[in-house]
């Protein structure tokens, strides 16, 4: 392996260097590494038991050749205390769900996504499992435990949350059914309701809403089962300036 790196060095030593082509292949690098020390990119960073979405939602995709470890102007700041933040986050709502041994398979419903509005905390459902009784705004059990459980992260995090409904592209579809609009609003309410029987600050929700089936997490299949979800965002915004300052 030495003489194998001896060699390559030696190699690139006497190579006309490309600026563009080692700038590729540093980004590249670090990305492959985890040593990108800003967050660029944006995607699925927990996924565990949902099928693999073909492509990030997010089309402003950074290239590795135009990554840098020296964060813009509009990365720094509140930007990073933010990403610091999310993380802060996502590691307490793991550590909550490990913390209940018989909420493992309940867990596998939940995805993490950072975005650029904040952190996405999806609660989704899967073929031959759903978290809600089909056409109802009713949870299942678990599916509120699960809910409970997670309020107590979120209730210590210094975010503004919004709840957000979601259908498939068949659930509510015919008339004499529950509506695809009210069905999806109406699961997001009780999900807020849990939080807030959970200890969740009814102040910190900004928003409830649905949005039926007009924002799959699958576009190219909007029947799939994990595009039925309820969505919950810690919204990446500057924090609130307390009343009795006066700079």
């Amino acid at each position: 392996m030495g003489l194998l790196v001896s060699f390559f060095v030696m190699l690139v030593a006497f190579s006309n260097q490309d600026a563009q082509k080692v700038q590729a292949v540093a980004g590249s690098m670090r990305d492959a590494f985890g040593v990108q020390s800003t967050v660029r990119f944006s995607g699925i960073i927990e996924s565990e038991g949902l099928p693999t979405r073909p492509k990030v939602k997010n089309v402003a995709h950074i290239e590795p050749r135009n990554s840098s470890i020296t964060p813009t102007s509009d990365e720094q700041g509140s930007g990073v205390k933010n990403v610091q933040g999310f993380a802060l986050a996502v590691a307490s709502l793991r550590r909550a769900l490990q913390d209940m041994p018989e909420l493992a398979e309940a867990s596998k419903h939940i995805a993490l996504e950072e975005t650029k509005v904040g952190l996405n905390i999806e609660i989704v459902d899967q073929d031959g499992s759903p978290m809600f009784s089909e056409g109802s705004k009713t949870p299942y059990e678990t599916t509120r435990q699960l809910i409970e459980k997670i309020a107590g992260p979120l209730k210590v995090a210094p975010y503004r949350i919004s709840i957000t409904g979601h259908t498939s592209g068949s659930e509510g579809s015919s008339p004499l059914m529950y509506g695809a609009w009210d069905l999806s609003v109406d699961r997001a309410n009780t999900v807020r309701q849990i939080l807030e029987e959970g200890g969740y600050p009814s102040d910190k929700v900004y928003v409830v809403t649905g949005k039926a089936n007009t924002d799959p997490l699958f576009p190219d299949n909007p029947s799939l089962a994990a595009n039925r979800r309820v969505t919950i965002t810690l919204m990446r915004e500057a924090p609130p300036v307390p009343p009795d300052l006066h700079p």
